[in-house]
């Protein structure tokens, strides 16, 4: 099985994509979460006020402390990376490659078929590419999902291919 998968079409800048580093990725997602959570839409700006009055409530409680538990942060975000199920949104790529103005489907090429969405609906999906802490080595290298959580039960397999049209 092939791990990376070519996005190319109608576009400025073809891409290869390597769904075994998107662990690293602070873009990724929790999938075993993301499609129960509603989506919050927050500004930048209150969401930063936000955080600074609970560092400064939780200063001013208890004094500013140092933490010692940097280190069992660490241990504990490294466990989830390791028995963790993520996706990635697809939106970034889609805008990496830069599709051109008379672009309107993008096409997943599969090992059964092909299936194509909008252009405007596939900057929606997400891309499967962890279950429990494993490449999708048997039917991947990644899975899609509608954003909706619709075909939670059954992604897109097995995609080989991403062409923009």
């Amino acid at each position: 099985m092939n791990s990376f998968i070519r996005l190319q079409g109608n576009v400025r800048y073809k891409l290869t994509l390597d769904p075994g580093v998107w662990i690293f990725d602070d873009r990724k997602v929790d999938l075993t979460t993301y499609f129960d959570e509603e989506e919050k839409k927050e500004d930048a700006n209150v969401a930063y006020t936000k955080a600074v009055s609970k560092h400064w409530d939780r200063e001013i409680q208890e004094g500013a402390v140092f933490p010692p538990t940097l280190k069992t942060e660490k241990k504990f975000e490294k466990q989830k990376l390791l028995t963790g199920t993520f996706g990635i949104p697809f939106e970034p790529f889609l805008g990496n490659a830069e599709p051109n103005e008379q672009a309107q489907t993008v096409t997943f090429i599969t090992d059964t078929g092909s299936i194509s969405f909008p252009l405007e609906e596939a900057k929606t999906l997400i891309f499967g590419f962890s279950k429990e802490g494993k490449p999708l080595r048997e039917d991947g290298p990644i899975h899609v999902y509608k954003k909706d959580g619709s075909n939670r039960k059954e992604p897109i397999k097995n995609v080989k291919e991403i062409i923009i049209t």
